[in-house]
């Protein structure tokens, strides 16, 4: 009886036994760049085909909203409107506003979703590369149409306050395109997944071998690619932004893509990157963005006030310094 029992056991142990699922991986192009989707396939999903199909579309119509780069976006649209007429909305591009009012004000300004007319006067917007800095005069017409405190936003609409305004989303619409393949990964019933849009990443539950995402946060370095923290954030979003990647130099002096909104001019203090957790990628990409343009103190300060999880590296005497934070430490990989 007992021998029986243990093969009656044994084998309802192996019909138990399942081989781990497959991460199923996707890859394409949106925005400018590439993105990546990694899941863990379901027994009975929707194929990958499919599955491939619907993030493309949905990545097609974040794009329509959002970029600068397409004339007849929603966005663009909204940019070539004229001055104090009310423009409906899409909810969705309402609620890509309504965040980066959020983080305009959290940055004390810094964030600054208008501050598109600067960004193509220096070059770094759909216009071409021009890597000639911008006259005084230039600057300053530039810098009277920013400022995102000028817009009137209601939950479905929007009046500008010029003809001139120019709204630049290209601080979280990355984060936001993140989140909208996120969510409609959830809505299929996909638990474990990890969603990367150039460079912005949102992970959730495991590995098929229960192991967690780990994701890389890269040495701020223009000549070589290189590690500087492993991190496992959990079920979160991670965003890095830094200065490294896009500038141009002139006269011998470089000049970062990253323009501070008060000044008119590309920022000028250590920070080499910043890397923030957050649990939307939109999010943790405005927030990397301001925390970038900000003095690092400040960013620090911000970060500690808020429970913001922030990891921080400075150019110290021509040496990297790493900052985080209590918040930021429970991701650390040792």
């Amino acid at each position: 009886m007992k021998y029986i029992m243990r093969v009656v056991i044994g084998l309802f142990l192996c019909g138990c036994f399942q081989a781990p699922r497959p991460v199923v991986h996707l890859q394409g192009e949106t925005m400018g760049t590439t993105y990546n989707v990694k899941y863990v396939a379901l027994p009975s999903s929707i194929s990958s085909e499919k599955i491939h199909d619907a993030i493309d579309a949905s990545l097609v119509k974040v794009n329509q909203q959002m970029s600068t780069y397409i004339p007849d976006s929603e966005l663009m649209l909204l940019n070539s409107a004229p001055a104090n007429s009310e423009i409906t909305l899409s909810p969705q591009l309402v609620h890509v506003l309504l965040e980066a009012e959020r983080l305009y004000e959290l940055s004390n300004g810094l964030l600054d979703v208008t501050i598109g007319p600067l960004v193509n006067v220096w070059g770094f917007g759909p216009r071409a590369q021009r890597e000639i800095v911008p006259s005084q005069d230039e600057l300053n017409r530039a810098l009277s149409l920013v400022g995102f405190d000028k817009v009137e936003l209601t939950s479905t609409s929007v009046i500008k306050p010029s003809a001139d305004t120019f709204i630049d989303l290209s601080t979280i619409a990355k984060g936001y395109g993140v989140d909208v393949v996120a969510e409609y990964l959830k809505s299929q019933g996909i638990q474990h997944f990890l969603v990367e849009i150039g460079g912005e990443l949102r992970v959730a539950g495991r590995k098929p071998s229960g192991d967690s995402w780990r994701v890389a946060i890269e040495k701020p370095s223009a000549s070589e690619r290189g590690l500087q923290q492993i991190i496992s954030v959990g079920d979160n979003a991670i965003a890095t932004a830094g200065d490294y990647r896009n500038f141009f130099v002139n006269d011998g002096q470089r000049f970062s893509h990253l323009l501070d909104p008060t000044t008119g001019y590309p920022i000028r203090h250590f920070t080499a990157s910043v890397t923030v957790v957050d649990s939307s990628s939109m999010t943790a990409d405005g927030l990397a963005t301001a925390f970038m343009i900000m003095a690092p103190d400040d960013a620090k300060r911000i970060a500690r006030e808020n429970n913001i999880p922030l990891y921080l590296i400075e150019r110290v005497d021509d040496k990297l310094s790493v900052y985080y934070n209590d918040a930021f430490a429970q991701f650390l990989q040792k």
